[in-house]
């Protein structure tokens, strides 16, 4: 029995199977693991990773998003709405969903598939603000890639996956961490194509990259190099895209004639084409509405890319007074900041109503959206910033519409001597 026993061949010691040929065991100071084993175990402590990671995300109902989103951004009422139904049964599928791992798996699991946004607006609308907002009140990691630097394989310039990468920094290498993140990608009209044909010569930075971008959009695994401290050389991490949610914005400048040549009825039409009848006077927004995927596939979009994106969200021009309210009512507002970087000094910043409407619609004439407003008061502001701090005199600063149109100066209320001298002591 004894010589028996020691003829027998190891077993693992989770499954029981028998070495041979074609099992062979790894062998360990107390055991033997079979391949299956180690597999099955890659997976049981993936999904404990994936399980903590997902704790550590807050997804709040739809409603609450929004009401958070408000507290941030003006406007952009149904945007909001969109981006958060959008956000929350990401993650809710995300929570509650289950990847299928055989063909024959249980006829009541439905697979939910991951809905990526597409956002229509001018330049200077909130359209990176919002992605990011968002990304904040979820708390996962938040990556934003320029479409234009975008280049196929082999040209100069980023590859779709530098994407990846930066947003594998952003969780701090955490790769689970990573795939539960958000990524947004701007000036995705940059990549039209520059004709519909089929055959188009050096489009390096439009059809191609969209070719690219699609497998990331709709998930797959992707091998990016390894960041660690010893920087080895060929080492390798995968990443997998399937739970990353896509948000690509851009201006579409164009995309209305477009539109306005599919809904404009001709002659002999009649039915429902007739709502349009007076689709001249229809303003940008009301047209962009109208978007279908064949108006994005004539403005140059390739099909396959628009279909991996399925929710569409119209952003508003902004007008003065939205640009006046973004000056002044949300949490990190412009004037609230140089507020406190005045305060800071001990002196108090004022705005008169007519000052803040002077400053939005000198940011309307720049068409530059809220984005012109920061710019407009640096130059404003920038001579009272370059001298407060060498003056102890000076108790608030008033900003008038004469200063704004350069008609006058930054009114300076001074302190009392007595003021003056407590603060020198």
């Amino acid at each position: 029995m004894d010589n028996k026993d020691k003829k027998r061949p190891p077993v693992c010691s989770f499954c029981g199977i028998e070495q041979s040929a074609e099992t062979p065991l790894i062998t360990g100071s107390d055991g033997y693991i079979c391949e299956a084993c180690v597999e099955l175990a890659h997976q049981v402590i993936s999904s404990w990773g994936r399980k903590k990671a997902l704790r550590e995300i807050h997804s709040p109902p739809p409603l609450e998003i929004k009401n958070l989103l408000d507290q941030y951004i003006i406007g952009q009422d149904l945007a909001k709405e969109v981006l958060s139904v959008a956000v929350y049964n990401h993650y809710k599928r995300l929570r509650h969903g289950r990847q299928s791992t055989t063909l024959h798996d249980s006829d009541e699991h439905v697979e939910i598939s991951k809905s990526n946004v597409l956002l229509l607006g001018p330049s200077g609308t909130g359209k990176t603000l919002l992605a990011s907002t968002l990304a904040k009140i979820v708390g996962v990691p938040f990556a934003i890639a320029d479409a234009t630097t975008l280049t196929q394989a082999g040209y100069v310039g980023e590859d779709a996956e530098s994407i990846l990468v930066r947003l594998l920094d952003v969780a701090d290498g955490n790769i689970e961490h990573a795939e539960w993140g958000i990524v947004y990608i701007d000036e995705i009209d940059k990549l039209a194509r520059v004709s519909e044909s089929a055959v188009v010569s050096r489009d390096v930075g439009g059809e191609g990259v969209q070719q690219a971008l699609l497998k990331l959009i709709e998930g797959t695994q992707v091998k990016l190099p390894a960041k660690n401290q010893r920087r080895e050389e060929g080492k390798t991490i995968t990443l997998d895209t399937q739970n990353i949610l896509f948000i690509v914005g851009g201006a579409f400048a164009g995309l209305e004639q477009h539109i306005t040549q599919r809904v404009q009825p001709k002659q002999n039409n009649i039915g429902f084409h007739t709502a349009f009848d007076d689709v001249d006077k229809l303003s940008p927004e009301q047209l962009l509405a109208e978007v279908q995927p064949a108006d994005l596939r004539r403005f140059g979009l390739i099909p396959e890319f628009i279909g991996r994106l399925p929710i569409i969200a119209v952003l508003e021009e902004l007008d003065e007074e939205a640009l006046v309210k973004i000056l002044t009512e949300p949490r990190n507002a412009l004037t609230k900041q140089y507020q406190q970087l005045f305060a800071y000094e001990e002196a108090g910043l004022d705005f008169t109503e007519d000052a803040l409407k002077a400053i939005a619609r000198h940011a309307l004439e720049r068409g530059t959206g809220a984005r012109g407003l920061r710019s407009i008061l640096e130059h404003l502001l920038r001579k009272t910033m370059f001298e407060l701090p060498s003056r102890k005199d000076v108790e608030r600063c008033l900003i008038e519409e004469s200063a704004v149109e350069g008609e006058s100066e930054v009114h300076l209320e001074l302190k009392t001597e007595q003021a003056v001298s407590a603060n020198a002591s």
